[in-house]
């Protein structure tokens, strides 16, 4: 199985929902089968349904969690020294050269990513396109409405 990169933070994320899932969720469902079951006829009984479902899921999302830590590269962006390269882990800011909107990305691994956050998954369209150039450079992207180009302002590793 190849490895997973991750940022600190993003591995953290992952380890408190494992947490939660088995400390508060699981034993909940578990709690809501018995309940369901001490109600009598289970072939009609739609709350026993659902928690049996519910609990699928709980346990489904369990074992991915635990397969992504397991294959995890943890990197913590601030002890990355690229020589003012993008790479993973890296905060980039940008500047669209037609609009001189300014926007700043965090490249990471695709399940913290969040767009709202400024945090794009590593293998986005724009993050292919800006890894590996440096502050001053300028990455051209292929977006739905035609190839943007973006200068990159400045690289941090925080």
């Amino acid at each position: 199985m190849s490895t997973i990169p991750i940022t600190k933070r993003g591995a953290e994320k992952l380890k408190e929902e494992l947490h939660r899932l088995k400390t508060v969720d699981r034993p909940g469902v578990i709690q809501a089968i018995a309940e369901a079951r001490a109600q009598g006829d289970l072939s009609e009984n739609a709350e026993y349904d659902a928690a049996k479902d519910r609990q699928g899921f709980i346990e489904g999302r369990i074992q991915e969690i635990e397969g992504k830590l397991s294959a995890a590269q943890i990197i913590d962006p601030v002890s990355v020294d690229a020589g003012g390269r993008v790479v993973f882990g890296t905060t980039v800011e940008l500047e669209d050269e037609i609009s001189g909107e300014a926007v700043t990305y965090q490249i990471v691994g695709e399940d913290e990513a969040d767009l709202k956050l400024g945090l794009i998954n590593i293998s986005s369209p724009i993050a292919r396109a800006l890894i590996g150039k440096e502050e001053g450079d300028v990455a051209e992207v292929q977006a739905p409405g035609g190839v943007r180009r973006y200068e990159i302002v400045g690289v941090s590793y925080i």
